[in-house]
This record gives C-alpha cells, sequence and structure tokens, in this order.
C-alpha cells in the first residue's frame, strides 16, 4: 500500500507544483525568473516543487497577486485622465468667456465714466428727425 501512496503524493506534488507555476505571472515569481523555475521543477520534480512553495511563490496565493497589481497606463487610455482633462478643458474655457465679459464691461464703463460713452437720443421721450424710432408700429 506504501508503495502506491508515496509515488501518487509525489507525483500530485510534482503537477501541483507545476500547475501553480505556470499560473502565476511572470512579475511576481521571487528569487529567479518563472522560465528557470520551470526548469529547476522538471529537472528536479519533487525537490523543486517545494523549494517553488517555499522560496518563489508570492505570498497571498497565485490567484489574488495579480488582482491587486495594477500596471500603469498611458494617459489617452486613463478614463479619469480624460474625464479630469475634457473637465479642466471646460473650466478654461468658461473662465476665459468670463474674462472676455469682464473685460468689456470694464471697457464700456471706463466710457461711460468719462463722458465719452455712445450718443443717445432724447431720455425725456421728445420725437427726433425720425419719426419711425421709438414706434411699434409695423409699416
Amino acid at each position: 500500500m506504501l508503495r502506491v501512496v508515496v509515488p501518487i503524493v509525489l507525483l500530485v506534488v510534482f503537477v501541483y507544483g507545476l500547475i501553480d507555476l505556470i499560473r502565476t505571472d511572470a512579475r511576481q515569481a521571487k528569487g529567479i525568473s518563472k522560465p528557470a523555475w520551470i526548469v529547476v521543477q522538471i529537472v528536479l520534480p519533487v525537490l523543486g516543487a517545494v523549494l517553488w512553495f517555499l522560496l518563489g511563490r508570492p505570498r497571498g496565493g497565485a490567484a489574488a497577486s495579480p488582482a491587486s497589481y495594477r500596471h500603469p497606463t498611458a494617459p489617452d487610455d486613463d478614463p479619469d485622465f480624460l474625464r479630469n482633462l475634457e473637465l479642466r478643458r471646460r473650466n478654461q474655457a468658461e473662465a476665459d468667456r468670463l474674462k472676455k465679459l469682464k473685460d468689456e464691461l470694464d471697457a464700456k464703463e471706463r466710457e461711460l465714466g468719462n463722458g465719452t460713452g455712445p450718443t443717445r437720443g432724447p431720455e425725456s421721450g421728445e420725437a427726433t428727425g425720425d419719426p419711425t424710432q421709438g414706434t411699434d408700429e409695423v409699416k
């Protein structure tokens, strides 16, 4: 019975270690590179698997680690960057529009303050030379 159980346990350890190694992200393999770990496990089947579990395997399990790793993205692929870029563009356009309106208002106030403002007709309602001015009738 022991002659059957021991080889089966050794085979299970080897296969489980090799599958775990293959499924692990190459950037998370500790000690040596992932291809080197594969060679170690094939050359030294049981010892390679034990070494992988003790020295090479990332802590917390291979399945949990890739989800926590976030690679840098290019600015044009990052939705947050694009959203902020659009917001900044709108804010800048609004600020430019408000500045232009303020400059126009300041210019008109200076004209009125200097007395060189646009000439207006009589404000008392007197008739001017143009009989159609100030009437709402349609001819």
